[in-house]
């Protein structure tokens, strides 16, 4: 239970970084929701596979965490979607994720970005929204 609170919690802090903006260009220029799934689902099958960070999904219920994980990239990209889950100070307490884990998942998702065709500058942008989300989320 606890690796599927501590996957669950490290992949959601990468994806609430910032509210949705009004006409938000961002969103559009991901692919919309489509797009949104495609590099979810791309990202999560770098973290399963990445010998960085794959430990951290064991046990966890993955069809869930890819699900949540498209509300949360969508409403960070500035799309229609709400986010309801856990703050990310209280989701991470306890878990010690160091800054190697942090930076394993922005190049796994980076690279699942290129995959699917996200421009470097789109990338960008979305990964500036993530930024501030580090210090919520690496304790150690």
């Amino acid at each position: 239970m606890k690796a599927i609170l501590r996957s669950a919690c490290l992949m959601s802090a990468l994806m609430t970084a910032a509210p949705a903006f009004a006409d938000d260009p961002l969103f559009t220029d991901m692919g919309g929701q489509a797009g949104i799934d495609s590099i979810v689902d791309a990202s999560v099958d770098n973290y399963l596979a990445d010998d960085r960070i794959k430990t951290i999904f064991d046990e966890s219920n993955m069809d869930r965490i890819r699900a949540e994980f498209k509300v949360q990239f969508c409403q960070v990209a500035g799309g229609p979607c709400a986010y309801r889950g856990h703050d990310m100070v209280a989701a991470h307490k306890g878990l010690h994720l160091t800054n190697a884990d942090f930076n394993a998942v922005v190049e796994d998702l980076q690279d699942a970005m290129t995959k699917v065709g996200v421009s470097f500058a789109v990338q960008n942008r979305f990964l500036a929204r993530l930024a501030p989300m580090q210090h919520q989320v690496v304790s150690k």
